[in-house]
């Protein structure tokens, strides 16, 4: 066995372990989704970098932060880890994936979490700010149908101060090269399987590890009823996103980052 299959198979048994046996221990179970979308998207940590480093350059060090359907908390970790004096204010439908997020970030006065969904026409009532800096989303819209997330363009712009930024990291497919896309699709899922067999944890397995812990079954069911199996949203290209932003009322918007299957559009209000 290589040394790759050998950190793979050893990565599945540490989560496996870490997070069966100690039930709260948070930041395996951080570290465990991680692992779990890095399958996915092995340059995951590239579009983060990416990302702090357009907040940095826009809004400073010190920004107010939304982090949009943040999931565990995974923008959040990164921001606070890079930028101290930031604050962020996280908010998602995900009673399960919220669960380890307070879990993880519990104590920290920098950070709140709110519950709602993003597709309710009141949720930004339920926010603890009325604006910020930047909004913040990764890997997580294309759940959302493009009618759908054209209105939530449009509330992101209310919520922008002149001045501030909205990033979206997600798939954005342009159906314009469809034989580049059949060949970076299925190079993509080489690489995957390859990792799969090597003991890479996919989405199945990290929900299947999370329905059988004490603490997060519960949630874990409740966040099933909610979305099932996996939302059919879509996945427009980046044109398209760059220029239902500017409808909403940025003023400039386009891509700051792309692999072959995803990018990082950003807008600045």
């Amino acid at each position: 066995m290589g040394c790759q299959a050998q950190r793979g198979l050893r990565l599945r048994v540490q989560v496996e372990v870490r997070v069966t046996t100690t039930g709260t221990d948070w930041q395996s179970w951080q570290e465990s989704w991680d692992r779990q979308q890095e399958w996915y998207m092995p340059d995951r940590e590239e579009r983060f970098r990416v990302m702090l480093d357009m907040v940095e350059a826009v809004v400073g060090p010190e920004p107010r932060v939304l982090d949009l359907a943040c999931g565990t908390g995974s923008i959040t970790d990164r921001l606070l880890k890079r930028f101290p004096g930031a604050t962020s204010t996280g908010v998602d439908l995900d009673p399960a994936l919220l669960a380890i997020a307070r879990g993880t970030f519990d104590g920290d006065g920098r950070v709140t979490f709110v519950t709602a969904d993003l597709k309710d026409a009141d949720w930004t009532e339920r926010l603890s700010h009325t604006s910020y800096d930047a909004v913040l989303t990764a890997t997580a819209l294309h759940w959302l149908h493009s009618g759908p997330l054209a209105t939530l363009y449009g509330q992101i712009g209310g919520l922008v101060r002149d001045g501030g930024v909205f990033m979206n990291a997600d798939h954005m497919i342009d159906t314009d090269t469809p034989r580049i896309n059949t060949a970076e699709r299925a190079q993509r899922h080489a690489a995957m399987d390859r990792a799969r067999a090597a003991g890479a944890v996919d989405w199945a397995d990290w929900w299947a590890l999370a329905a059988k812990d004490p603490v997060l079954a519960a949630p874990t069911a409740e966040r099933f009823e909610i979305y099932g199996e996996h939302a059919d949203g879509d996945m427009p290209s980046v044109h398209w996103h760059a220029r239902t932003l500017r409808e909403a009322g940025f003023g400039e918007a386009r891509a700051v980052w792309a692999s072959p299957s995803d990018s990082l559009v950003l807008a600045v209000k």
